[in-house]
């Protein structure tokens, strides 16, 4: 049974951080690329950050130069890094790992940028 499972979402005021972690089972991340996309209340969904699996990054411009994507192969997981959240960063975030045949999907973890 595979499984991706977020964490680490919350309320947070403007200007602050949270990580977002994103743990796999019956799956190895390694052999995926993995990505972190978000949606908000009326919009669609939309990528955050890529990481290919040899490392390279990839992010929306909305977030360029607040965010982080990482991974740790070794654990199995996946990181996202937000700093200086703002209002519209509010949107429940998911974890994907995506090959050539499939991906697969977390349940999502609520974020929420508000003061």
């Amino acid at each position: 049974q595979v499984q991706v499972a977020e964490s680490g979402g919350g309320l947070v005021q403007p200007g602050g951080s949270l990580r977002l972690s994103c743990a796999g089972s019956g799956i190895v991340f390694r052999l995926y690329g993995m990505g972190w996309y978000r949606q908000a209340p009326g919009k669609q969904r939309e990528l955050v950050a890529a990481i290919t699996n040899g490392g390279i990054t990839n992010y929306a411009d909305a977030v360029k130069g607040r965010f982080t994507i990482s991974r740790d192969n070794a654990k199995n997981r996946i990181y996202l890094q937000m700093n200086s959240l703002k209002p519209e960063d509010t949107a429940v975030y998911y974890c994907a790992a995506e090959n050539m045949r499939t991906d697969y999907w977390g349940q999502g973890t609520q974020v929420t940028v508000s003061s």
